[in-house]
Formats: C-alpha cells, structure tokens, sequence
C-alpha cells in the first residue's frame, strides 16, 4: 500500500513542473513563430532593396529630336 501512496504523491509533486515546462514551451514555440515572421519580412524588404538598386542602376533610355541620349539624374555631377 505504501507503493501506490508513494507513487500518487510522486504523481502530484510532478504535475506543477509539468505545468510550468509545458507553459515555457508554449512561449518558445510563439516566440519562435514570431521570429519567423520577422525573418521573412526581412528577406522581403532586402529583396525590395536589391530589386530597387538595380533599377536605379539601370540607364534609361531617351530620345531628343529622334536621336538616343544618355539620361543623368537631377543633380548630378555628369554635366
């Protein structure tokens, strides 16, 4: 009788750190969600950097009296 006293007791002492371990895994499994989001909105917006910098590298083409002309941006120092 005393084994089965025991082993209820023992039972009984175990279920608040299981409480508590399944609550801090819970928080790791959000938080590890919430970094997730965030990497891919990171990926996106250094995509959008990388898409804009090679637009903005990239010449445009003009015509003046029929002819192709090289464009420079406003200000520039290409005058």
């Amino acid at each position: 009788m005393q084994e089965r006293q025991w082993i209820t007791v023992r039972q009984s002492e175990l279920d608040a750190p299981a409480e508590q371990l399944a609550k801090q895994l819970q928080d790791v499994q959000v938080e590890r969600a919430e970094l997730a989001i965030a990497e891919r909105v990171l990926n996106r917006l250094a995509e959008q950097a990388e898409r804009a910098q090679a637009e903005a590298a990239t010449p445009v083409s003009a015509k003046v009296a029929g002819r192709a002309v090289a464009t420079c941006a406003r200000g520039s120092a290409a005058w």
